[in-house]
């Protein structure tokens, strides 16, 4: 029995989301573990995860765009879409027929059923526990099994996205088991005894608070002597010069941070580190600041401080795609920011119980480590399959 793990991605962001996963299988001895990696970087996190874990190397294999054509398009294109992403599937045909499940933490590789006709159990860990309409859309419906955070993750998946239950297995947050044993020592910055500022926009032009307020936000920092920040935006949101979304098509801009922030004594700087995806920052903040992102719930397995930054005058009240908007203060301005940062640790107490039960609802976390009841999910039904 083979079972394929599969990184196509230009960031390292969904890494931790399944190869916790992929070890406790491993581990087992009971099927042959094949991770797939697309480039450099994939590389690194999963020699970095593995090792920090104790465990020995996975079988590994590097998959590309085969054609000289394809590579040849897909240079050009990558600047401003994810080509190489979706060739990989098109050009390695055989190494996905060769599999007996393959198991993902994004949907794009739902092509291989819907495009290119493969008999493939596809599996998806997902990546986060996030509110986003994005998370439950009808795709999540194309694979043969869905591990689910928690229940409200599963209920939202068979309303929202009409999965059949029978296809979801609630297991907990692999993520957890494989970063919960890291330390993370203080920042240089906050040597200062200053209160820490998380600012983590995310990168989707109609949803980030980054295009219209970000410069704005690390203006209001680089002149505080209140707080310390954390700038760690998505990872994905400087990665191209031109941001495109696929949910709702939009094309924006970053642009570029002027450098007066990277070297502002009391501001750290992350554009994609490694720190940006491993927890570092949301366990070191005292105050979560942001707009869609599920950070936000990581940062919130201890209780603390939050406040939203709405720069698209959203409707969230009773929207479920926004539900975390009710576990801080919502700004709509710089000014309204200012107010609700002054405001946050004094207001928290209104949203602390708010907090603690979105925590439960999202994230089921019993004794059995999440990445040990994904593996026995998983292997229950490849085994079934092949019977």
């Amino acid at each position: 029995m083979r079972i394929g793990f599969l990184f196509n991605h230009d960031q390292i962001h969904q890494v931790a989301h399944s190869l916790p996963i992929a070890l406790a299988i491993a581990r087992r001895g009971r099927a042959e573990v094949v991770v797939a990696t697309t480039n450099d970087r994939l590389d690194a996190e999963v020699d970095r995860l593995t090792a920090s874990a104790g465990c020995p190397p996975l079988t590994r294999v590097r998959l590309r765009p085969k054609a000289l054509a394809s590579r040849a398009a897909t240079a050009m294109l990558d600047t401003i879409v994810p080509a190489s992403k979706i060739v990989v599937y098109r050009d390695n045909l055989d190494f996905f027929r060769s599999l007996d499940a393959l198991v993902v933490a994004e949907k794009t590789s739902t092509l291989l059923k819907s495009r290119y006709g493969l008999d493939l159990p596809l599996i998806h860990t997902r990546h986060g526990a996030g509110d986003r309409a994005i998370g439950f859309d009808r795709k999540s419906a194309l694979f043969d099994l869905v591990l689910a955070s928690g229940p409200l993750i599963r209920d939202r998946l068979v309303r929202d996205a009409g999965l059949d239950p029978a296809r979801i297995a609630v297991v907990g947050y692999a993520k957890f088991d494989i970063l919960d044993g890291c330390v993370t020592p203080p920042l240089p910055i906050q040597d200062n005894g200053r209160p820490t500022v998380l600012y983590n926009p995310h990168v989707s032009a109609h949803l980030s608070s980054w295009y219209r307020y970000g410069r704005e936000v690390l203006e209001l920092f680089y002149h505080s002597s209140d707080y310390n920040l954390i700038f760690a935006p998505h990872v994905m949101l400087f990665e191209r010069p031109f941001q495109l979304t696929i949910d709702r098509l939009r094309i924006a801009r970053p642009g570029r941070i002027d450098p007066k922030f990277f070297t502002a004594p009391h501001i750290h700087v992350d554009l994609g580190s490694p720190a940006s995806t491993d927890m570092t920052y949301t366990r070191a903040a005292d105050i979560y600041l942001g707009d869609v992102s599920s950070q936000v719930y990581e940062f919130l397995r201890t209780p603390r401080p939050c406040v939203f930054l709405d720069a698209h005058d959203t409707d969230y009240r009773d929207c479920p795609h926004f539900a975390h908007w009710r576990l801080g203060d919502v700004a709509t301005s710089i000014y309204d920011l200012a107010v609700a940062l002054d405001a946050a640790f004094r207001r928290h107490a209104a949203f602390r119980e708010l907090q603690r039960h979105a925590i439960t609802e999202r994230f089921d976390l019993t004794a059995t480590p999440a990445s040990e009841r994904a593996a026995t999910a998983i292997l229950e039904r490849v085994i079934a399959k092949r019977a």
